[in-house]
């Protein structure tokens, strides 16, 4: 840059806090006056955009933003042709900057520009040229598009290693989204909450988008979006499976990257949220000023009305802000001391998310932020529950993770958060982040080692089989404290991250290329196995085989103590050809492929799925509230869990140690803990489940008296349609040929 150049650039020098000068770069014209609003003192409770009358009887919104380092806020209205016109917020309480507006009705666009220092060697970020969404803020209208104005610093700096240090003075509003003024007065007086116990629930997890997206029997115009998923259509082939939780994939607003944006990509997960409040506007159909908050409404109500639960995968770890080389969107520019963690060299982020910054919960107006952001969502907006995406993250105080942290403290004592169902994704990517088995009795985990165990038992790569019966019987080893349940275990075998349930039984390797990272994304630790050809083949016996996996994976899930959690698509042979990153497919490769259904290779496996989940809620010995104890508690000796081997004699200490691929698990039902609702002892039928991972047949003698005299098949994966299997029946003592890699289910008869 030459001299003169330079000299019109830089608008400025400011001496920083230690001296160094920070650099300010505005190579805009100035730009013309803005008109200004009255605006009255107003209220500094409750955050965010609030529709009320005043005391005079005038109709407006209260403002209140926490910015508590800031030198001054100004309040931007937008009209519906984009023009500008600001209130500047004088008034300060606590660190948060209010102001009452009359006349603002609902469906105002608006946002924030906030005054105070640049100085990011010291953290801050302050830029007055760059509108910022309101953290509170119900609604969200437009695209997160990323241009070089949307940066507080100049993006595009010769010297990249101090870009962050120069300021932009380009102006952001004509490039960023605004906020949506909401009136909320919805009581919720009509709707009935299914509050399903934690151990009568199968999660059913989904991604609003991808599930109704190619779904033929919903209107084109609805699928995609809230009102898709609220659709009879939709709702019929979750009633039909029994799954009594939908577990959504982010639905708070959300940005996209800008390295996807670059290839022509966009973020179709949506772990990259901006807006805690707001649902994401890009799954409403009815529109974005406001309607997609009582869109997503309906939808709540119409899955509660069919007995269904709404869990929302949340992330509140990071934001879409990423490093000190990302966007200014919203809380960087609010605040970036207050609100995020910075290393000892404050222009740089503490990263324990691998996303580029981590939320500094530890900060009693973030935790405020995080906290009313959940409450909001379960009694304004009515949902159940809420999976937590690096749950570590958030349990971090100031740097370890500690189960004492005031986020896991402030959630056990609050009288909304503690009584919705919470599941921890129990890791982060930092130091020590590896929680599984560690969070305190008021969560339910995600258990990865279920699902490792049970991948590996299947590709017949475990070395004995002690691993596997702790993860059919509950997890004991990790979940036996301090009054936790086997509930406490979300046993999972496949997730949205990683290989679809097909693709785990179809591929030895990912095949990632069409997320544009030269293969190098995901995971290479799939603990899969593709039965003899890599991906689609025309071998029918490979393709039998794939089909009997499957129908293992299912039933062995489905069997298993603890809360089953089942990936939409998985239950009629969903593939995404080998992508187990389908993060930026938004697309074919990441929508459910609804003509399977019908298919005749992969309805069988729908039906068998939908009968699994009828029997687990049928019988209670497979929803066990309680750990099993291995002891009898009867003078004859049958206990409420038994272990066999193939020559029907009780496992011994020996039989753990060795290698083996045959496992048969006795469940009694007369040794039920517990009392139904009426007082009386839980009684239930007694099971026998025998898996084999083997590849060729196997004999597995009955256990005799006093485990059983018969046994009638239930279930048996050699087969491809189930229908022939009840009724036939077994003595006790003679052996049955188990196919290889088989499941076989029997029910005990006296």
């Amino acid at each position: 840059m030459s001299s003169a150049a330079e000299q019109e650039a830089v608008a400025g020098e400011r001496a920083t806090g230690d001296g160094r000068p920070a650099v300010v770069v505005n190579g805009a014209r100035p730009a013309p006056p803005v008109p200004t609003v009255p605006v009255r003192p107003g209220r500094p409770t409750p955050l965010g955009a609030r529709f009320r009358t005043g005391p005079d009887g005038v109709a407006g919104t209260n403002f209140a933003l926490w910015a508590g380092g800031a030198e001054g806020v100004e309040l931007c209205l937008f009209d519906e042709h984009g023009r500008e016109s600001r209130a500047r917020l004088t008034e300060l309480t606590h660190g948060i900057w209010h102001g009452f507006v009359p006349g603002v009705m609902p469906g105002q666009r608006y946002g924030y520009r906030v005054h105070g220092r640049w100085d990011p060697w010291t953290g801050g970020r302050w830029n007055p040229a760059k509108l910022l969404l309101d953290p509170y803020a119900r609604a969200v209208d437009g695209d997160f598009v990323l241009p070089p104005e949307v940066y507080g610093h100049v993006r595009d700096w010769p010297e990249q290693h101090v870009a962050d240090t120069v300021r932009d003075d380009r102006d952001s509003a004509p490039y960023v989204p605004k906020g949506v003024v909401v009136h909320d007065d919805d009581d919720w007086a009509d709707d009935r909450r299914p509050k399903t116990p934690w151990s009568d629930s199968v999660i059913y997890e989904l991604h609003v988008r991808g599930f109704t997206r190619r779904h033929p029997d919903i209107p084109e115009e609805l699928r995609g979006t809230y009102a898709g998923l609220a659709h009879p259509a939709a709702i019929e082939h979750l009633v039909r499976l029994g799954v009594t939780a939908v577990e959504l994939l982010p639905v708070h607003q959300f940005a996209h990257e800008d390295h996807l944006l670059r290839r022509g990509l966009r973020n179709y997960w949506g772990y990259n949220s901006i807006g805690y409040f707001a649902p994401h506007a890009g799954y409403a159909a009815s529109g974005t000023a406001g309607q997609q908050v009582g869109e997503f409404k309906r939808m709540v109500r119409a899955l509660h009305a069919a007995g269904i639960e709404v869990i929302l995968d949340v992330v509140y770890n990071h934001t879409a802000e990423a490093g000190e080389l990302g966007p200014t969107l919203s809380l960087k520019g609010i605040d970036n001391r207050g609100y995020y963690r910075l290393q000892p060299d404050a222009r740089r982020y503490a990263d324990y998310t691998g996303c580029g910054n981590t939320l500094h919960v530890v900060q009693p107006h973030v935790l405020r932020l995080i906290t009313d952001s959940l409450r909001y969502w379960v009694t304004e907006m009515g949902v159940d529950g809420f999976r937590f995406d690096l749950a570590a993250a958030l349990a971090r105080s100031m740097h370890d993770v500690d189960m004492l942290s005031p986020f896991l403290a402030v959630i056990a004592q609050d009288p909304v958060l503690r009584r919705v169902k919470l599941i921890a994704e129990p890791w982060d990517v930092g130091s020590g982040g590896y929680q599984v088995g560690a969070f305190p009795p008021l969560w339910t985990e995600w258990n990865d080692r279920y699902r490792d165990a049970v991948r590996d038992f299947w590709r017949h790569a475990l070395p004995d089989v002690r691993e596997m019966g702790y993860r059919l019987s509950g997890s004991s080893d990790l979940y036996a404290w301090g009054g936790r349940r086997p509930y406490a275990s979300v046993n999972f075998v496949t997730a949205h991250d990683g290989f679809t349930l097909r693709d785990l039984v179809s591929y030895d390797r990912k095949h990632n290329e069409a997320n544009g990272e030269g293969n190098r994304d995901g995971t290479d630790d799939n603990r899969s196995w593709n039965c003899g050809a890599e991906g689609d083949t025309d071998d029918p016996d490979v393709r039998a085989l794939r089909r009997r996996q499957l129908r293992n994976l299912l039933t062995t899930l489905l069997l298993s103590t603890g809360v089953p959690m089942l990936v939409a698509g998985d239950e009629m042979g969903r593939t995404q050809r080998g992508n187990n990153n389908a993060y930026c497919q938004d697309n074919e490769t990441g929508w459910v492929d609804w003509s399977l259904r019908d298919d005749p290779e992969w309805r069988p496996l729908l039906e068998l799925t939908s009968r699994l989940v009828a029997l687990r809620h049928r019988h209670p010995v497979l929803r066990r509230r309680s750990f099993f104890s291995g002891r009898a508690h009867s003078a004859d000796g049958l206990r409420d869990l038994a272990w066999f081997t193939p020559h029907g004699r009780e496992m011994t200490e020996g039989d753990w140690y060795a290698p083996a691929a045959t496992l048969g698990m006795y469940l009694s039902g007369r040794d039920i803990p517990g009392r139904d609702e009426q007082g009386a002892p839980v009684l239930d039928d007694s099971f026998l489940a025998v898996l084999h991972a083997g590849a060729d047949p196997v004999d597995f003698v009955l256990p005799g008296p006093p485990w059983a005299e018969r046994y009638e098949v239930v279930v048996d994966t050699a087969r491809e349609e189930q229908d022939g299997a009840p009724g036939v029946v077994h003595g006790a003592g003679a052996p049955v040929t188990l196919t290889g890699r088989s499941v076989l289910l029997l029910r005990v008869l006296s």
